[in-house]
């Protein structure tokens, strides 16, 4: 049995802890595949450095809740909790498909990204296993 492993999987721990403030929720409702782009506010004082990271990486393009997990090595619904705090202060948008920002649509006929989301993981909970989901016939 190693005490190192245990040592360094508590202190992972501890720091996921840190990191979100003890919560383990997330406000917004994200999916690992949500999208993500940089916005116009900023990041409250008080926030973990991994919000300045979350930045710079949507700075540099869009990316998913996953891959940024992947590229801070945290926990994805740690992650998901941070990115719920960028979305408050507007440092993050959630991204919407081209079609749709290009549009000349009035911007209240637009899909709500979050009723989206919603969509998304309602339809994921009823067919976890799918491939694709059912067509109707």
């Amino acid at each position: 049995m190693s005490t190192h492993g245990d040592a360094a999987e508590e202190a992972l721990f501890v720091r996921t802890y840190t990191l979100t403030r003890g919560r383990t929720r997330p406000r917004h409702l994200l999916g690992v595949d949500t999208v993500l782009d940089a916005g116009p506010g900023r990041p409250g004082p008080g926030q973990a450095e991994e919000c300045e990271e979350v930045l710079a990486l949507c700075g540099e393009r869009r990316r998913s809740v996953a891959e940024l997990a992947g590229r801070l090595g945290r926990p994805v619904t740690a992650v998901k909790i941070l990115v719920s705090d960028l979305l408050d202060a507007h440092a993050l948008v959630i991204s919407v498909t081209d079609a749709y920002a290009t549009s000349d649509a009035d911007p209240d006929e637009r899909p709500n990204p979050h009723l989206l989301a919603a969509l998304a993981a309602a339809l994921k909970r009823k067919w976890p296993d799918a491939v694709a989901y059912p067509q109707a016939g």
